[in-house]
């Protein structure tokens, strides 16, 4: 297959290969999250914390040092390459993972979980240097090929978690991921080639890192581009804690509610996966705001719905139809921030992106779970679609015509600052 690559041209080939290194990734993270819970309660505390605290820790922890160190990864892209970005993120969060099968204690696998968050970032790598070759007309394409091989990954890994853990233990479930993340590592080293070289101007040889995104934000686009991005990602995550406890309600075969609340996010994410090339495709042609608006709208009508189903196939399509939406939300917005990452500036504008889904990620559950306590399970539906309706009308008011400049005038901070 790498001798195949060779011959396919330019961003093609490192489309190809980062498809492919992203699937591997997403299938390794997201295998553990089906038993993540399960797994700190079998470990147990060694400082008495309860187990539903440490469960929430174990999500949270992550993202919020995610949120903390990837505008900081983003930069030394900037920097020193995208491609040495992308392997030390895979070679890095694969050994972190394979020593979480080794923990005795919940506490133990919490600070992991947060060294995690400090070491990986892939996605936001991933993207850097995708939009650093990819044709700017040909954005959409590209953002949304990525989002697939995420999308597959995230559809299968649970189910793929959740098989290994039930039959060799979670121990081996962890094997199987940090495994996937070095395959994903070797793939980029071997495949991808990059001509690196910082571009830095005279101008930006006494600017260090903040005044840099100082700068970025203030460029006609990018912070509302940033906003809609940060609550889309509040949306897609305050049903975490609340979709299980909503399908044990919903169902009357107990034994089934693991297999199914699995079927659903897999199905939602496999959706996403199908539609996502081809809106991308569309956003190309017919402008990615057009096409991000009306998506989520969508996504948030047909989030409301389930606020009402009485039968598990009903929640089943609209998560589905849900996924399909969101398939068109993902892609262009990463398409837009690409159009404001030329010259240089690709990791730290994918790096303070995954920053700022990551803050959204720490706060979401927290969110969701004070929804379901003050309204309801079925409240937490209604809330997240009117937050999509929002961000859709948002998106058609605030987000930039297609025609707009696609960078920002603004001096590359010098190496030194950084």
């Amino acid at each position: 297959m790498l001798k195949a690559l060779t011959k396919i041209p330019g961003w093609q080939r490192t489309l190809i290969v980062l498809f492919f290194s992203q699937m591997a990734t997403a299938v390794g993270f997201s295998s553990i999250f089906p038993f993540l819970p399960l797994y700190v309660k079998s470990l147990g505390s060694s400082t008495g914390m309860s187990v539903e605290l440490l469960s929430g820790l174990v999500f949270s922890a992550q993202a919020f040092t995610m949120m903390l160190a990837a505008p900081v990864w983003g930069r030394l892209a900037d920097r020193y390459g995208r491609k040495l970005m992308i392997i030390r993120a895979s070679f890095g969060g694969g050994i972190v993972l394979l020593m979480m099968a080794f923990v005795q204690t919940a506490e133990q696998l919490v600070a992991l979980r947060a060294l995690q968050g400090l070491i990986s970032g892939t996605v936001a790598a991933n993207s850097a240097l995708l939009a650093a070759q990819v044709p700017r007309e040909r954005m959409g394409y590209a953002m949304g090929t990525l989002q697939v091989g995420l999308g597959a990954g995230v559809a299968f890994g649970p189910l793929i978690g959740g098989i290994v853990a039930d039959t060799f233990g979670y121990a081996s479930a962890f094997y199987v991921t940090a495994a996937m993340l070095f395959l994903a590592g070797v793939l980029v080293f071997i495949g991808v080639r990059e001509d690196f070289h910082p571009q830095i101007s005279e101008e930006g040889k006494g600017q260090g890192i903040f005044a840099f995104w100082g700068q970025l934000l203030k460029f006609p686009g990018v912070k509302p581009t940033y906003s809609l991005r940060f609550l889309i990602q509040l949306a897609r995550s305050m049903l975490i804690p609340v979709m299980p406890l909503f399908v044990v309600e919903l169902m009357t075969d107990a034994a089934r509610v693991n297999s199914f609340t699995g079927l659903l996010i897999g199905a939602r994410a496999a959706a996403a996966t199908v539609s996502a090339m081809f809106l991308g495709r569309l956003a190309d042609r017919v402008g990615h705001r057009k096409v991000a608006a009306v998506s989520a709208i969508l996504a948030g009508l047909f989030y409301i719905p389930q606020s009402l189903v009485t039968e598990e196939w009903q929640l089943l399509i609209l998560a589905i139809l849900v996924g399909v939406a969101l398939g068109g939300v993902i892609p262009t917005l990463s398409a837009i921030l690409a159009r404001y990452a030329e010259s240089g500036a690709e990791g730290a504008v994918f790096g303070l992106d995954t920053s700022i889904r990551s803050g959204a990620r720490s706060v979401a559950p927290l969110l969701g779970s004070w929804i379901a306590i003050s309204w309801g399970l079925r409240g937490t539906f209604v809330v997240t679609g009117l937050v999509l309706l929002a961000t859709g009308f948002a998106a058609r008011i605030i987000l930039p015509e297609p025609g707009q400049p696609r960078k920002p005038s603004i001096p590359r901070p010098h190496p030194s600052n950084l």
